[in-house]
């Protein structure tokens, strides 16, 4: 589906007619121009390209600057790639561009970001294990993973296996987040909820599949 990419402003509250408040990240999106379009026959697939952020030439890699020059466009920081249908293949050509227009108020979409970086965690903290006794003979493993398998079958751990290691700094997708504002003039949006990353990092917004 197609989307927009943007950056994250970060989290503050709304109210609503009856005066509840609602939770929400602001983020702003595009505007966004696309760079190139792959259809089915010479790519396998149809999906459109689209670049943010405009740079200088010296900042973007050789054969970048010569994939932008081919089409007569500038240069762009980020580029990412949504799949669509034939129908938008014909409706956005190169050059096109897409704003926060694109959304809706109440519309549900999918964002994607990378999460904060925790370093080296533990199981409590990174796997939400609730620890050990206390008392009735524990002694210094109070927040220990406990056993991890057996000893002569199958006489290894299992890959997969829930342990103490590198927490956060992924690739995270929360999915089915509704847009509650859309503000036109400054290229925002508000969704409801929390979104992956840090202020000012980097994000995917994507429309959902009906």
């Amino acid at each position: 589906m197609l989307g927009l990419i943007g950056k994250k402003i970060g989290m503050t509250r709304t109210f609503t007619e009856e005066g509840n408040s609602v939770p929400v990240t602001l983020l702003e999106l595009g505007p966004c121009v696309v760079t190139q379009q792959k259809n089915n026959d010479k790519d396998g697939y149809n999906a459109l390209q689209v670049g943010f952020q405009e740079v200088d030439e010296k900042k973007v890699s050789k054969p970048l600057a010569g994939h932008f020059k081919k089409n007569d466009l500038k240069f762009y920081k980020f580029l990412n790639e949504f799949k669509v249908g034939e129908n938008n293949l014909k409706e956005f050509d190169v050059g096109s561009e897409l704003t926060v227009e694109m959304f809706r108020e109440t519309e549900l979409v999918d964002v994607t970001g990378v999460s904060k970086g925790r370093g080296f965690a533990g199981v409590m903290k990174r796997h939400n294990f609730s620890g050990k006794n206390a008392t009735h003979g524990t002694h210094k493993s109070f927040r220990g993973a406990g056993s991890i398998g057996q000893c002569a079958t199958p006489s290894r751990v299992f890959k997969g296996k829930k342990m103490a290691g590198h927490m956060g700094n992924s690739v995270t997708t929360i999915h089915n987040l509704e847009i509650v504002r859309v503000d036109k003039d400054r290229n925002m949006v508000m969704v409801k909820g929390a979104v992956p990353g840090h202020k000012n990092s980097n994000i995917i917004v994507k429309k959902v599949k009906q």
